[in-house]
């Protein structure tokens, strides 16, 4: 990528042309300033440490319609290095993720002779269900402890980043997928055209690809800002997801909506060209409403100011009152969220997090204490701000105890507002 970026330091680089189609056609439509690594949370001992930050910008692609941040931070530094997230600590995500694999299954009539293979693996959360069921299966993860973690709960896991030069391997080797998965990750990616390449190396011809994204039209349009972070390049629609598939040889066939993460697309990809309506649907939607187009994006900025504004209003009168508020979720869009709003230990006293990864550590930037969720019952804080809004109904239901004592919740997107 170096010919493609002019470099801010050696962590870090700024795009200069379009991670998909590589045309300089890419227009900044919002800043997010400058801002530290989402999922870097910050130990007891480097709290008196600077911490470095990078610029948060997002750009639209005119030519293929890609949405997309212009700074890429090595992902040797986002990913490798105690990456914090392991998805089983998320029983929504365990149960979502166990029907998608159910669902494919019957679908795809898979035996003991088949082989599925996931990008991205983390901790064996979505794998291990094919193993219940006896289907061989391969993990792909370059984080240390989650791709550790894996293995102990029986999910042969390869500790590396996916690559185009890693697919090859695997496909010189024979080992290709009847069905890929890759959930949440294509947006993780740098070299976004070698990682979809190297998905067509490790696919049967007659295999699936079934990747799960975000999907730009409710960021944009429910002013989900905080899924915006260094982790996440892309932000994909189904018109830029058409184009970057079909560059590689693979066509997306069918789209299932998603409400996981505040909206999301299940994307089924595959080698031959049989387009549903579903994808078809799409398609027109997006080009009825100008997801192609930059005006769609234009008065973004201005919304994401205004809830800003509206946020710190709202917490800064409850302090007022003498009111107590916490937070729930040491996850990334809450270390956007609260970078961004400017939400520091003056408005929140501490945040919660069932990772036991996280308790101990500190809130990037804003350096507020993350305890484990007993915290809100010993504490009692009048309110808790929902950072983790996308898992909003099972933290409420895992939180009955808090709510009986009187606490209620404040949820920040698309507008702030008390439950």
């Amino acid at each position: 990528m170096s010919d493609q970026a002019g470099t801010v330091s050696r962590q870090s680089q700024t795009i200069r042309v379009c991670r998909s189609c590589e045309t300089s056609s890419l227009r900044t439509f919002l800043d997010l300033g400058s801002t530290p690594l989402a999922d870097r949370l910050v130990t007891q001992a480097e709290l008196q440490s600077p911490e470095p930050t990078f610029p948060l910008n997002v750009a639209f692609c005119q030519s293929c319609g890609l949405v997309q941040i212009t700074e890429t931070v090595d992902p040797e530094i986002l990913f490798a290095d105690n990456y914090p997230y392991y998805s089983s600590f998320s029983q929504a995500l365990l149960d979502h993720s166990k029907a998608n694999v159910l669902d494919i299954m019957s679908r795809r009539s898979l035996t003991s002779d088949s082989l599925v293979i996931e990008l991205a693996s983390n901790d064996g959360y979505l794998l291990k269900n094919y193993v219940a069921n006896g289907i061989p299966v391969l993990g792909i993860d370059p984080a240390d402890g989650p791709a550790a973690a894996a293995e102990k709960v029986g999910v042969p896991t390869l500790n590396a980043f996916f690559t185009r030069e890693f697919a090859q391997k695997l496909h010189d080797e024979g080992r290709r997928a009847d069905v890929v998965h890759a959930n949440n990750v294509l947006a993780h990616v740098a070299d976004t055209n070698g990682f979809v390449s190297g998905i067509r190396l490790i696919l049967k011809d007659n295999g699936v690809a079934v990747i799960e994204a975000p999907y730009l039209k409710p960021l944009i349009d429910h002013v989900e800002f905080d899924t915006i972070y260094h982790e996440h390049l892309c932000y994909f629609s189904v018109t830029a997801l058409d184009a970057l598939f079909r560059r590689h040889g693979l066509y997306l066939n069918e789209v299932k909506p998603l409400s996981i993460h505040g909206g999301s697309l299940r994307l089924y990809v595959e080698p031959q060209e049989r387009v549903g309506q579903s994808v078809k649907d799409h398609l027109a939607l997006e080009k009825a409403q100008g997801l192609d187009s930059l005006a769609y994006f234009q008065d973004f900025s201005a919304r994401v100011a205004g809830l800003r504004t509206s946020l710190l209003k709202l917490l800064g009168d409850l302090k007022a009152q003498g009111k107590t508020i916490a937070a729930y979720g040491a996850a990334a869009k809450g270390a956007t969220m609260i970078n961004y709003v400017g939400i520091g230990p003056d408005l929140i006293d501490f945040v919660v997090d069932r990772n036991v990864h996280k308790q101990g550590k500190f809130m990037p930037g804003q350096k507020i204490p993350i305890r484990a969720p007993d915290a809100l019952i010993e504490a009692r804080p009048d309110y808790v701000l929902m950072l983790a809004w996308n898992f909003a109904d099972e933290i409420i239901a895992q939180q009955q105890a808090y709510r009986a004592l009187g606490g209620r919740f404040i949820v920040p997107v698309p507008e702030p507002r008390i439950i």
